[in-house]
């Protein structure tokens, strides 16, 4: 199709490449369907366009935010309308009133970080809520795990600003039954709309269907589709005090009926600011749920439920598994149960009330509580359930097929008991977490779709829990909706009335079936269009990383369920995804990266299946910030899949005349090394510099690295018999990496001069570069044997006594990530041995002042104010507090971390003309006006030597290292 007079009529973008397509073809759920096209529209008049064009057209449109949804609702064959990048404007705030009008696109979080100021928030909070916006949260009527305080989404909504199927344009708030009458009578669409509604439910046959197929009135969640339960339950239809809204119906309606342009939410007060969590510790799930019952009977904020198969996929996350601080034994089950008050009085009164009445009723071997400021953490480790699940060795997933049903409290443990021995009899032991308190349990069975017999499991599970759900007269869905996962099922659980009731309201709002068909009413079988067609074989490759442990690299891209972890913004603190976070392009995600290396590697007829133009274009802005690394709950770890995909593609095109220089900066510095002067001099002045720029393809805009009058080799070996200690501490080793050596010579000759003040002995082995620029650029056989090298050098010398040391963060982490996919097998045992002993300069000084070997007493004592930002390799592989610990040690020295994620340099990546702008745009983000509102007399710390070169290009402020801070702060420093 043509779709040139469309893009032209838009202020947005439209896209219809294979690129876009495939980008857009899945969500978080099972489902894949490559759509026509992809808009992105900017404001109201597009979205009209769009409605047009579909319907002079025979197509489709697909409402999409956040792309978060689990039951498929954002996948099909017609246009996705991505609101998210251009429609995400809070545009008024009414803090007497308490109400907000925002644009579908802006994000939860995003929206109450605006409001904290007011004392206010919105309160239903997805454990998505980083990225899932307004608007997805409207069209799936979601819930969170405060529903039991401030229900869903529904309840918050009090207008809808949408386009109907005709191009029109309506605002539904509340009315009277008088105001319902006059609109009924109204000759347009949205007069058709209220006739029909009004009709529906005067009528009592129909009356009668909505009593008998809704879930009875104790189920809390209730997302089955057109939300008519509700509207009767309105003054307009009896004797109630609610008003009637049509934009109650829109509420859950998944996008089906119109497209949202503005949305007016209510606002609530934020809870009392005393907070608690008690953390019940059960020996099974159904014993958590009797536990469920007695802790609902307290005055709850929420109450959410973790299974043992959840808890034991966080012992391994490198983020996540710092937050089991609390778990106590191995429980089958925790529920925490979150209590706020005024006082710390009465929150100690109704904590301990709680307890004890777990404890009289013989229910929980553990209660422990937690208070802040750690209750973030642990709301972290159950918000990352999601994406750890993905975690589980193997083609086996946990997969939403069941996902949210939902009783009453009163029938959860006799129902999860039933749900169980059913699926005993699939062979099946499923996992449980989420809304315990709300009568809702994630439930997944772990299923390989891959598998013919799994894929038929697939649709008898689904349709047994179906059965199961209306012998409860349960809810089929309690926040996630229906979508193409359990639409089919609706006449089953709801009766044919009720779906005839359902098929006449679409019918009446979109009589052509633009807006997003085959969700809720005429829904294609549930287990078609998945995003594995079994039977179907996971291809392997030879890659010159090792993914062994993830069963190859197509696996480990395939770990990415789609949750959208990458999508938060900068607002919402972390690393991942600074590309993102700069262009909203759902491409520059480490999701749109996985799912375009799943697409390519295995759909590729090629011989070489890297050789990929998409690959290379959504490769091109990942900065390999290892964001990822630990922020993904899936442990996508696109940075070396990045430098994998890099060195395949090189085999058929050849490597860059940039990549390489880049990639071999450790030769050339060390050439640079021997002329010094006449170096600094040609990369300093503006003629010469800028034909060195053009030849290697650097922004003109970008100072250039220069080096050091001597490398900090040299210098050691001159002058550290001078300064020695006498018996020093401890020996250490120092890893004067290909950074430090030639560039950051300050920087690594004051950490010598630093540790022998602080007496250590330091030796300076005979050993190579770390290999950073080359892995980064994908020269990977290269980077491997300067791995093997250094592994079987420092595996021979160091040990837990003479630990090795360095202070470029993304040189000596090295050791802890890509060398272990890069050397033999012969030799990962030696590197596992040593890992302990290979630290970051803070990760050591940390160690020795807790050991008592360095205390406050060395260091002068004088008010000093830093402003400290992280590595993100520090962040995703060490711990920035060790470095707030240590710039802390000085007394009166005041440390403030900058909530920044990436600086945006990652190497070599701000150097390149051709993302100069993206890397601006992220360094402007936080880092930049932080740095330029410190006061000029505080000091700007960054370990790393990017990070440095960022700060002064984009602000003009010169930072400082951490150990260039300590050397200053020393009493009596050498040399």
């Amino acid at each position: 199709m043509d779709f040139s007079p469309l893009a032209a009529s838009l202020k947005g973008e439209f896209y219809d490449s294979n690129l876009w397509k495939k980008l857009y073809a899945t969500d978080a759920s099972v489902y894949r369907e490559l759509p026509a096209g992809v808009a992105f529209p900017k404001d109201q008049d597009d979205i009209i366009q769009l409605v047009k064009f579909a319907g002079q057209n025979d197509l489709s449109l697909i409402p999409r935010s956040a792309g978060t949804s689990l039951a498929g609702q954002c996948v099909g064959d017609g246009i996705v309308v991505d609101v998210s990048k251009h429609m995400h404007s809070i545009l008024e705030v009414n803090a007497k009133e308490r109400w907000a009008r925002v644009q579908p696109g802006v994000i939860r979080d995003e929206l109450n970080f605006h409001l904290r100021p007011e004392g206010l928030l919105f309160g239903p909070n997805t454990s998505t809520s980083n990225r899932a916006m307004i608007g997805g949260m409207v069209g799936n009527n979601s819930c969170g795990s405060y529903s039991i305080v401030f229900g869903s989404t529904r309840d918050h909504i009090l207008e809808l600003s949408c386009v109907l199927s005709d191009g029109s344009t309506a605002v539904f708030k509340s009315c009277s039954r008088e105001e319902l009458e006059a609109n009924a009578k109204l000759d347009s669409l949205e007069g058709k709309v209220y006739k029909q509604i009004l009709s529906c439910l005067d009528d009592p046959k129909n009356q009668q269907s909505i009593e008998k197929g809704f879930p009875k009135k104790g189920v809390h969640r209730r997302n089955n589709g057109y939300s008519l339960d509700v509207l009767l339950e309105t003054a307009a239809f009896g004797d109630h005090e609610k008003p009637f809204n049509l934009a109650t119906l829109i509420c859950g309606s998944e996008g089906t009926l119109a497209m949202i342009t503005e949305i007016k939410v209510n606002l609530e007060p934020v809870p009392p600011p005393k907070k608690a969590l008690v953390c019940g510790h059960f020996d099974t799930v159904v014993d958590s749920l009797r536990g469920t019952q007695v802790a609902m009977k307290h005055k709850l904020q929420a109450c959410e439920l973790m299974d043992r198969l959840v808890l034991d996929c966080t012992r391994d996350s490198i983020e996540f598994s710092k937050y089991r601080f609390f778990v106590e034994g191995d429980p089958g089950a925790i529920i925490i149960a979150e209590i706020a008050e005024e006082t710390e009085e009465a929150l100690s009164k109704s904590v301990e009330a709680l307890r004890a009445d777990w404890g009289d009723q013989g229910l929980c071997y553990a209660s422990p509580v937690v208070h802040e400021p750690d209750l973030d953490k642990v709301w972290k480790l159950r918000a990352a359930g999601l994406g750890l699940l993905s975690n589980v060795p193997g083609d086996k997933k946990p997969v939403a097929v069941v996902e949210d049903t939902a009783v009453s409290l009163e029938d959860l443990p006799a129902y999860i008991d039933e749900f169980g021995k059913m699926m005993d009899g699939f062979g099946q032991k499923a996992v449980y977490y989420a809304h315990a308190g709300a009568g809702e349990l994630h439930l997944r069975p772990i299923l390989d779709l891959k598998e013919e017999g799994d894929l038929k499991q697939f649709r008898e599970i689904g349709l047994a829990s179906a059965e199961l759900v209306k012998k409860y007269d349960g809810s089929l869905a309690g926040e996630h909706g229906l979508g193409r996962v359990r639409a089919e099922f609706v006449p089953l659980v709801m009766g044919e009335e009720v779906y005839e009731l359902f098929k006449e309201i679409k019918s009446t709002w979109d009589p052509q079936n633009l807006f997003n068909p085959g969700k809720l009413v005429e829904a294609e079988p549930m287990d078609v269009k998945l995003r594995y067609n079994a039977p179907q074989e996971t291809r392997s490759f030879d890659t010159k990383m090792s993914y062994r442990e993830e069963g190859g690299i197509l696996r480990m891209a395939e770990k990415c369920n789609g949750s959208g972890d990458c999508r938060k913004l900068h607002l919402l603190g972390g690393t991942m995804c600074p590309s993102y976070m700069a262009t909203r392009d759902e491409g520059a995600t480490t999701r749109g990266r996985a799912n375009m290396l799943r697409e390519v590697l295995t759909n590729s007829e090629k011989a070489n299946a890297f050789d990929s133009d998409e690959l290379k274009e959504v490769m091109d802005l990942c900065l390999s910030c290892k964001g990822c690394t630990s922020e993904c709950p899936s442990g996508v770890d696109m940075a070396s899949m990045k430098a994998e995909w890099q060195y395949q593609y090189y085999k058929t095109h050849g490597i860059p005349f940039r990549a390489k220089m880049f990639g071999k900066i450790a030769e050339s510095n060390s050439v640079a090394s021997k002329v010094p002067f006449a170096y600094n001099m040609m990369v300093t002045n503006p003629l010469t510099a800028s034909i060195g720029k053009w030849m290697l393809g650097v922004a003109q805009k970008r100072s250039l690295p220069t080096v050091g009058k001597q490398t900090v080799r040299k210098w050691h070996q001159k002058n550290w018999d001078s300064i020695r200690p006498e018996g020093a501490k401890k020996k250490v080793y120092f890893f004067s990496d290909e950074f430090t050596n030639y560039n950051d010579t300050f920087e690594g000759i004051t950490s010598l001069k630093l540790l022998a003040s602080l007496g250590y002995d330091v030796e300076i082995p005979k050993h190579e570069a770390s290999g950073r620029s080359l892995i980064s650029k994908g020269m990977l056989d290269e980077a491997a044997k300067i791995a093997e090298a250094n592994v079987r050098l420092f595996s021979a010398i160091i040990s837990e006594s003479r630990p090795l040391i360095g202070i470029e963060p993304s040189a000596i982490l090295s050791f802890r990530d890509e060398y272990k996919r890069l050397i033999p097998d012969d030799l990962r045992a030696d590197l596992d041995r040593i890992q302990d002993h290979i630290l970051t300069l803070e990760e050591f000084l940390v160690r020795e002042i807790e050991e008592g070997n360095v205390s406050s007493g060395s260091f002068k004592d004088e008010e000093r104010k830093l402003h400290l930002h992280g590595h993100c390799h520090q962040k995703s592989l060490s711990n920035l507090k060790l470095s707030e610990k240590l710039l802390s040690l000085p007394k009166n020295y005041e440390v403030e971390t900058i909530p920044s994620g990436c600086c945006g340099m990652a190497g070599s990546f701000g150097y390149e003309a051709d993302h100069y702008e993206v890397s601006m745009k992220i360094g402007e983000l936080v880092l930049f006006p932080a740095v330029r509102k410190a006061p000029g007399r505080d000091i700007i710390v960054a370990a790393g030597t990017s990070c440095r070169h960022q700060i002064k290009d984009g602000t003009s402020r010169v930072a400082k290292h951490p150990a260039v801070i300590l050397y200053e702060a020393l009493k009596e420093p050498l040399g």
